[in-house]
């Protein structure tokens, strides 16, 4: 695997996509520490430091939010809307295009109709990003204390957010976050398209991530109870949780590459002049088919009654509602039953929407294939969909085990969330994906100009190929050259605007 790594430098193309998504993932990560104009970070920092010393906080709407931008939501920065909203606008476009008569048109319209989704996909996630900048907006400077995940929240005790007027505050705040929403996902497609990997989820990944050496500082800080930590951990349990997230990240992999293979047989064909052999193949029907979708939707489903519940005690004082939106607290039996019924629901629903049993047995009986022992045409659409339905039952109950791993050691076993969120759940499912599949991506330059990838042993038997097979063609990096200009300026700026707020 070493050589594999070594290997990527010595392939012009390769070595240049991946410095430049380095670049774009730098200017993110440095717009993540920007703060709003007129806004005071300060009294933010203080009372979340204070609430993560004293409690197991952290998987509740805020701590996810916070989680998917990296710390941005929490600092008051630019960012702090992260691409969650150009991921939601996604999310509806792909579900609206499985129900919708003129979307689904769109879909089977080659690039022409891809690039119209993609236009309506941006104007969602303008849309989208202005109201949640505004609600964001509207509760730090009027009520930051009735927000759900700021209780205990006091300007006498913490100070106040907002510095200037509320109401320019909100006009300018809204702007700049919602056009930090669309760098963001300007960033994405730009990665996508001349990088290496997703652009998107590779912000997500490196948003997780960048809480990883704040929980390697915990770790420590539980195997030194003296330093200030009540509970800590021995030698013996760190063993035990490090063979733990071993264990997990192993049964994550299994599940993300687990497929079925249904045999396909096809027939002697004759097409014009040509004739085509029967020859067998397969279809790949994934164990976990909805991939991360089920446990971001049941999380999602979830925060909605306990952030409106929270609302309504935090407006008229009355304990009732406080009660009720404890119950759907992480940690709560009924959280827990309410989470795995949500998990087993959306993974047959975005399994219903998005594989479709007749279609793909209409296209094997159009191309003269089927299922050795299955008549072709319905017969072979029922078999689908009855094999489909067993794996999406398999694939949901690992799902679901995964999901609450983090909670199970964090409110039963008392170990931090800054932790436990890396022993599975939504952040783990999404970072073991998305490497996956940018390794995948990598292997494929690697086996292209004949290098050995990571999972190939030994060295292939052609390995004398010619200087243009292993370069990269003069016109891609004049292609690639003008991204750089642009780049470099938002980096410098950037740069400059984080030291002023760090000595300012």
């Amino acid at each position: 695997m070493l050589t594999a790594f070594l290997n990527c430098w010595k392939i012009p193309e390769l070595r240049q996509r991946i410095l430049l998504s380095f670049g774009l993932i730098i200017v993110a990560r440095i717009g993540a520490h920007i703060a709003l104009p007129g806004l005071d970070p300060g009294p933010l920092q203080r009372f979340f430091d204070d609430v993560a010393a004293t409690s197991q906080s952290g998987g509740g709407a805020m701590g996810m939010v916070n989680m998917f931008t990296g710390g941005a939501l929490m600092s008051g920065s630019i960012l702090a809307l992260g691409i969650m909203p150009y991921i939601s606008a996604s999310i509806i476009m792909q579900i609206l295009g499985a129900v919708e008569p003129h979307l689904a048109r769109l879909t089977q319209e080659g690039d022409v109709g891809r690039q119209k989704i993609a236009q309506y996909t941006r104007y969602a996630t303008i849309f989208i990003a202005l109201i949640q900048s505004l609600m964001v907006l509207n509760a730090l400077a009027y009520y930051p204390e009735r927000m759900p995940g700021f209780t205990g929240y006091t300007v006498a005790k913490y100070g106040p957010i907002v510095l200037i007027n509320p109401v320019w505050f909100m006009l300018i705040g809204s702007i700049i976050m919602t056009a930090g929403t669309m760098l963001l996902m300007w960033i994405g497609e730009q990665i996508t398209q001349f990088g290496i990997g997703n652009g998107v989820s590779l912000l997500i990944v490196v948003n997780i991530l960048s809480r990883l050496p704040a929980a390697g500082v915990r770790v420590w800080h539980l195997l030194n109870p003296g330093l200030g930590v009540e509970a800590g951990l021995d030698a013996g349990q760190c063993v035990l949780m490090l063979a733990l997230l071993i264990l997990v990240i192993t049964g994550i992999i299994a599940l993300t590459q687990a497929q079925r293979k249904i045999a396909v047989q096809y027939a002697k064909r004759v097409v014009g002049r040509r004739v085509f052999q029967g020859q067998s193949s397969y279809l790949p029907l994934k164990v976990n088919y909805s991939g991360v979708m089920p446990v971001i939707f049941a999380n999602a489903i979830l925060m909605f009654p306990q952030q409106i519940f929270a609302y309504l005690s935090a407006w008229f004082k009355i304990s009732y509602f406080q009660q009720l939106s404890e119950y759907f607290n992480h940690g709560s039996s009924f959280f827990y039953v309410s989470y795995a019924v949500l998990i087993f629901g959306f993974s047959f629903l975005w399994v219903s929407l998005m594989f479709k049993p007749i279609q793909v047995a209409d296209e094997l009986k159009k191309y003269g294939g089927y299922i050795p022992g299955v008549p072709p045409g319905e017969p072979t659409a029922k078999f689908l969909d009855f094999t489909m339905t067993r794996l999406t039952v398999a694939g949901a109950i690992f799902l679901t085990i995964i999901a609450v791993i983090p909670d199970t050691l964090s409110y039963k076993l008392n170990i931090d969330y800054t932790v436990s969120q890396f022993f599975g759940g939504t952040g783990t499912l999404i970072v073991v994906g998305v490497l996956l599949d940018t390794m995948r991506q990598v292997e494929t330059f690697l086996l292209q100009r004949h290098y050995d990838g990571f999972l190939r042993k030994g060295r292939s038997k052609n390995r004398n190929v010619t200087r243009a097979s292993q370069t990269l063609d003069r016109q891609e990096i004049r292609d690639l050259r003008p991204l750089w200009v642009p780049l470099t300026f938002i980096l410098v700026l950037g740069a400059i605007a984080w030291f002023f707020n760090q000595n300012g």
